[in-house]
């Protein structure tokens, strides 16, 4: 469940992202009423089986199953908004009714390790630059987006416009830059790696990687996300 909204006096109007048919808008009557047999299961995040209808408008949420849940992880702040970041992100990227099950699978995962992890905002990085090359928007990181020449073991500076890093020959004179040194270069790259890539991946971004990646999704989304003008409160990249 990535979002709710309330719909009237007891409906709310619920932004699901499904395996099968992607992102949904579907109502849920009553249920703020309650009594409702719905309330408590369409919580943010939580995984649901639901049995849906079709109504005039919407889809009409009937019965709902609560599969796993993650109030335990994402009640604390800084996961609370590293969850809110990737819901509105996949809200924001995301077309209604059209799959996109490695973008589930992703979702699915980086829960998973939002659970798990000691600085759930480091894990944002990650997360961004697997859904952006889902989307077919990944940044070229082995490579200068402007010439071709190889980056490995090399600075580099953020071409947003051009989707990705540049090689230091190719810079721009004029231009304010975001400047990755090697070890920043090595670690984006490690960050972009799938995980059965010949290039060993991470999930942790540096500090600078940090800024690099937020600047690439806000670039691409138009703006910076929400939820993340939040995050400076609680991160704290590596080094």
């Amino acid at each position: 469940m990535l979002r709710a909204r309330n719909l009237g006096e007891a409906d709310k109007i619920y932004t699901l992202f499904t395996r099968e048919r992607g992102k949904v808008d579907a109502v849920a009557k009553g249920v703020r009423r309650t009594k409702s047999s719905l309330a408590g299961r369409l919580e943010f995040m939580n995984e649901v089986a639901l049995t849906m209808h079709r109504g005039r408008n919407l889809d009409v949420i009937s019965a709902a199953q609560i599969e796993r849940s993650y109030f335990d992880a994402i009640v604390q702040p800084a996961a609370f908004v590293a969850t809110s970041v990737m819901g509105e992100l996949i809200d924001a990227f995301c077309e209604p009714d059209l799959a996109v099950p490695e973008i589930f699978n992703l979702l699915h995962l980086a829960l998973r390790a939002v659970r798990a992890a000691g600085d759930p905002l480091a894990l944002l990085p990650r997360f961004e630059l697997r859904l952006l090359d889902a989307l077919g928007l990944g940044p070229p990181s082995e490579n200068c987006v402007r010439c071709g020449a190889s980056l490995v073991n090399q600075p580099a500076w953020l071409d947003s416009e051009s989707g990705g890093l540049a090689g230091m020959e190719c810079r721009v004179s004029w231009m304010n830059v975001l400047e990755l040194d090697t070890d920043d270069v090595a670690n984006f790259q490690a960050l972009c790696a799938a995980k059965d890539s010949v290039r060993r991946a991470t999930l942790i971004a540096r500090r600078q990687v940090a800024k690099a990646v937020d600047a690439l999704v806000a670039y691409h989304l138009g703006r910076r996300p929400k939820a993340g003008m939040q995050t400076a409160e609680f991160v704290r990249p590596a080094s």
